[in-house]
């Protein structure tokens, strides 16, 4: 297998006419190199991300390490720092996660023509299966670690998910994305912004924390006598815990009440659970609506069109959208009446 040279690349940078596209092989594997004072194979293999570009890298003294190379405009340096600096706290308090790989000078957020970057170390492991009985507390204890954490102190520049910040932000990038044909483009404004209006109070007294923001079973990692892992905390925010908790649900509360109890059940083993925030559940499911629409509309403008679904912001996407906010609206109200 063929090595490298750490200073044999010293001039590799991204081709300024590709921008984030130029992230060829080579370029990768010097800026590992250049960051993290190792010396790599010639192996280097782009991962799947949807947002990011992300690759795996050999490295001469064995082992793999993984560049994730951030998406420009989509955060700043600060709200980057902030998601690393949460993995090293989480990290450092035992939590299970997958840190940054400091470089020789401690820095965790990398540059390279201005497109920033971290490096981690290798993990396999297998995803989540479909969690039973004695699962469910584990996953509970899982998320109240990472709160834990979470709480002691605000990041710097993270988004607050709340219907009046997040939502609202969301709103208007994708009004300003062009997206939205002209014939939906005010019914779906007046829809959002009457969903946001609505549901704004119930989250008057959630106390809002750092936490994860994308917690699904997909992020959720098992490693044989390791148990579960964190990965991905590209949409840390600022939020309600609930939010960490619902999107591991197999259905909606009131479908899922044994669930929802054992995960509070073991989530209760290390803090104490807002039980009045599963009330939010339903508003945070409409907001995320909101969100993914968001998420497609700049992967559209970015030119990632395999990466939504076909027929996405054709009319009749937008018909079923405004009839999914109005359905949602129903279960909001269903879900309040019925007291979760």
């Amino acid at each position: 297998m063929g090595t490298r040279n750490p200073d044999s690349l010293q001039h590799n940078s991204i081709e300024p006419d590709r921008g984030f596209d130029g992230l060829t092989p080579d370029v990768v594997i010097h800026a590992v190199e250049r960051s993290m004072g190792v010396r790599c194979t010639n192996v280097c293999r782009p991962l799947s991300s949807y947002i990011n570009r992300v690759y795996e890298t050999g490295l001469v003294d064995g082992g793999a390490v993984i560049a994730k190379f951030y998406r420009p405009g989509r955060w700043s340096r600060e709200a980057l720092q902030d998601e690393l600096d949460f993995l090293r706290e989480l990290h450092d308090d035992e939590v299970p996660v997958v840190p940054p790989l400091p470089g020789p000078d401690g820095e965790l957020l990398h540059e390279l023509d201005g497109t920033w970057f971290a490096v981690f170390p290798k993990r396999g492991g297998r995803p989540l299966d479909e969690p039973d009985n004695n699962t469910w507390p584990q996953l509970g204890r899982l998320v109240a670690r990472m709160h834990a954490v979470g709480e002691r102190h605000p990041p710097r520049n993270r988004i607050r998910l709340h219907p009046l910040h997040s939502t609202m932000e969301h709103l208007a990038y994708i009004l300003d994305s062009g997206a939205v044909p002209a014939p939906f483009r005010r019914n779906y404004e007046q829809a959002v912004s009457a969903l946001a209006s609505d549901v704004a109070p119930l989250f008057d007294d959630a106390a809002m924390l750092r936490i994860h923001g994308d917690c699904h079973r997909g992020n959720i990692l098992h490693r044989p006598g390791e148990g579960f892992h964190l990965l991905d905390f590209d949409d840390m925010a600022v939020g309600p815990a609930v939010q960490d908790v619902w999107m591991i649900l197999p259905d909606r509360v009131r479908n899922a009440r044994l669930e929802t109890d054992l995960l509070i059940e073991g989530y209760e083993t290390f803090r104490t659970f807002p039980c009045s925030d599963l009330r939010l559940v339903e508003p945070l499911r409409a907001m995320r609506f909101i969100h993914f629409t968001a998420w497609c509309a700049r992967q559209k403008a970015d030119g990632g069109f395999a990466r939504i679904q076909p027929g996405w912001g054709a009319p009749d996407f937008w018909r079923q959208e405004l009839a999914d906010i109005e359905t949602q609206r129903r279960e909001i109200e269903d879900a309040i009446s019925d007291g979760a």
